[in-house]
């Protein structure tokens, strides 16, 4: 089974950029859908973006889109997830997953079978 670690996260300001890192232990990587979620404090995991296996096909949740950008390489078996104009309520951990699951259910956790240990942001005001 392919394994997740994250990095890339940090303390960061309003309005400023940070990209997050998602290395898998195996070439495997190539072969699974990849996404992000986050949990905040209190709340439940939500959905943040995700890439289909080859990379081809995008979807983000409407509170990111336009300010997140999610990218696949295969070459390097990482997964990426651009952050720009980071705002306090994007604090969370965030992790990412790994799956076989159909294009229509990338937006669901619980079609994603490998998780990361998570990495934590902070946006401060």
């Amino acid at each position: 089974q392919v394994q997740l670690v994250e990095s890339g996260g940090g303390l960061v300001q309003t309005g400023d950029s940070l990209t997050l890192s998602c290395a898998a232990s195996d070439n495997t990587f190539a072969n699974y859908n990849m996404g992000w979620f986050r949990q905040a404090p209190g709340k439940e995991r939500e959905f943040v973006a995700a890439v289909t296996w080859l990379g081809s096909n995008t979807a983000y949740a409407d509170s990111v889109k336009g300010r997140f950008t999610i990218s696949k390489d295969n070459t390097k078996n990482t997964l990426y997830l651009h952050m720009n104009d980071l705002k306090p309520e994007d604090t969370a951990v965030y992790y990412c997953a790994a799956g076989v699951q159909s294009p229509l259910t990338l937006t669901t956790a619980a079609r994603y079978a490998y998780w990361g240990q998570g990495t934590q942001v902070a946006v401060s005001s």
